[in-house]
């Protein structure tokens, strides 16, 4: 699923609004959202309670310095468009920490 998401994309579009606040409220930089979208494993599932005008997604990653973050995101003519994000809850953690214990025993 994850390559169907993102195989048309070619970069990233910025709200800087939503980027400052995103800076402001959860310490997190435009680098680090972009590190996220290149760390394996993702974790990408559709956020239909959110998709009213348009389909967004969330998507659990970690930053170059192991940074678990918790992403909001849409794509708007084939750019990766960053909604929120902040640090992974306690039960994304648990979600995320399984996959990579998966992927380490395959």
């Amino acid at each position: 699923m994850v390559n169907e998401i993102f195989e048309q994309c070619e970069g990233f579009d910025w709200d800087e609004a939503n980027s400052e606040k995103n800076w402001i409220k959860h310490k997190v930089s435009k680098i680090e959202c972009v590190q996220v979208f290149f760390n394996l494993p993702l974790i990408v599932s559709d956020d239909a309670k959110h998709s009213v005008s348009e389909r967004r997604w969330y998507l659990l990653g970690r930053t170059d310095q192991n940074r678990k973050l918790f992403i909001v995101f849409t794509i708007r003519e084939n750019l990766i468009r960053v909604i929120s994000t902040r640090n992974m809850n306690k039960k994304e953690r648990e979600i995320y920490d399984e996959e990579i214990k998966k992927d380490s025993e395959v």
